[in-house]
């Protein structure tokens, strides 16, 4: 094909995934969502913009210039990108499948939405950072002009660029096998530990990079650019490789020895339920991945809460921390309750009461799980940052309180939940699942500062305690309502689930 020809197709392309976008079958949630999104993004670029200004201010009393500070720190933006990339940016492979049947060369396919990647919006969030630090730091500073801040800004541009592909091959690794996602935080681990020993090389290598951007040297976009083509075909090379196991489904069938779980037989109809949120968890690997994630952002927040000074002196965000170790699980695992279901709720519906069994199971299960933040929790606890009371009192305020709360959306959820394929559009979540879900995550940890600044923390806890013991012992009865309420709306329910299956 000619140049024209190519450019001409990657326009239609691009219009075919606009287009896409808009005939979405999950148009309505599609929206509620994009209304947060948008919410989200302009206060994070509002909140960048400030710490951009801020930045230049504050280290331009330092005996370094504050540019080369921030580039010498430039791997801290990269790790932060490199993760805030999971479940916003997909993979060719996940988008590729509409167009293998057209008459289209497959490599022009492949770099064709490997160049839509590189050129992405998404690669320019962080400017809101870095144009007001530049303008502030390069534009205006005696020794360099507006053409200095042009190339600082395209050097940085390019960097988030290479950091996208970067992204791109370790998920489409970590999509066929989850343990993949700990090379690179041995990566990043190792970069930050010699920078830390080694400080000197670490920083001026980095600031010496970049400086050359905002001199305009040829050597060092030579280096960005030869980096960002490496991984360009590396990654096309890999797309080209898992592209048909994405496609057509390929998976490698393990024998597994099922486990009976017969101690679970005493609790009946129940106890069944119960095995199944457990098989599901062991066997699905999106309800897996889900539980994984929740599990590694309350370890994460624990651990950084425990060992480092970073919310010493700050009762809020102490408070935060407490009540996000016990909810972040109960959040990302309920805010779909019965999606999974959905892939079989025609067989749940031909036994009499079997939802509210199922309910129970859930509830259970839930509760059970708790354990494993409290088991985290004792090294905050151990290190003095909260007390063995203030972890008490989050968990039965999460059983008693949270997740009455989040159980609410099972009456409204009409969503299937596939169980092995990816994701591959965002909007999933509707307007209830996005309110519910923050009203879980943000009023509980407003509540337990006023409680523990107006008490005292033993008082508070108590009475936080007390809270979610109550709502705990009633579970019999707010899981009846919920189930009662289920029923009169199961026929819409049930025509939302096949839609979506």
């Amino acid at each position: 094909m000619t140049f024209k020809e190519n450019i001409a197709l990657y326009r239609l392309l691009s219009k075919n995934q606009h287009l896409a976008d808009k005939r979405h079958p999950m148009l309505d949630k599609n929206r509620a969502m994009k209304v947060f999104t948008f919410i989200f993004i302009g206060f994070w670029a509002v909140y960048l913009m400030f710490f951009g200004f801020l930045f230049a201010n504050v280290l331009k009393d330092e005996s370094a210039e504050p540019y080369d500070i921030i580039n010498g720190g430039f791997i801290v933006f990269l790790i932060i990108d490199f993760f805030a990339r999971f479940g916003m940016q997909e993979t060719p492979a996940q988008i590729i499948k509409p167009y293998k049947l057209l008459p289209i060369p497959e490599n022009f396919l492949h770099n064709a939405f490997l160049l839509k990647i590189g050129l992405s919006w998404g690669n320019l969030f962080w400017m809101f950072f870095f144009v007001p630090f530049g303008i502030m730091s390069v534009a205006l500073a005696p020794f360099y002009t507006f053409v200095n801040f042009i190339g600082y800004m395209l050097g940085v541009w390019l960097m988030f660029v290479f950091d996208g592909y970067w992204y791109l091959f370790w998920r489409t690794l970590i999509n066929h096998h989850t343990w993949y996602l700990l090379i690179p935080c041995a990566i990043y681990g190792a970069l930050v530990f010699f920078g830390m020993v080694n400080a000197d090389w670490f920083f001026d290598a980095s600031s010496d990079l970049l400086r050359g951007c905002i001199t305009w040297n040829a050597l060092s976009f030579v280096i960005i650019i030869a980096m960002i083509l490496v991984m360009f075909f590396v990654n096309r090379i890999f797309q080209k490789k898992f592209v048909y196991m994405e496609i057509a489904k390929v998976e490698k069938i393990k024998k597994v020895k099922s486990s009976e779980m017969s101690f679970l037989n005493r609790f009946g109809i129940v106890g069944e339920y119960l095995k199944l949120e457990i098989k599901s968890i062991i066997r699905n690997q999106i309800i897996r991945k889900s539980f994984i994630s929740g599990l590694i952002c309350t370890l994460m927040f624990c651990c950084l809460f425990a060992f480092t000074d970073a919310y010493d002196n700050q009762p809020f965000m102490r408070t935060f921390i407490c009540m996000y170790c016990f909810s972040a699980l109960g959040v990302i695992t309920l805010t779909n309750v019965m999606g999974a279901e959905g892939n079989y709720i025609d067989g749940l519906m031909s036994r009499k009461e079997s939802v509210l069994a199922l309910l129970k199971a859930k509830y259970y299960f839930n509760c059970l799980m708790m354990i494993l933040p409290l088991i985290f929790c004792i090294m905050p606890v151990i290190e003095n940052k909260m007390t063995f009371m203030e972890a008490l009192a989050c968990l039965f305020f999460s059983m008693g309180v949270i997740f009455p709360f989040l159980f609410q959306l099972a009456v409204y959820n009409s969503t299937t939940i596939h169980l092995n394929e990816k994701m591959t559009k965002g909007g999933q979540n509707s307007k209830y699942q996005i309110i519910v879900s923050l009203v879980a995550l943000f009023v509980p940890m407003g509540i337990m500062y006023l409680l523990v600044t107006l008490l005292g923390t033993n008082i508070g806890s108590l009475v936080m305690i007390a809270i979610g013991a109550v709502g705990a012992a009633l579970h019999p009865l707010w899981l009846k309502n919920i189930y009662s309420r289920f029923m009169k709306r199961r026929y819409e329910n049930m025509a939302g689930f096949r839609a979506t299956r």
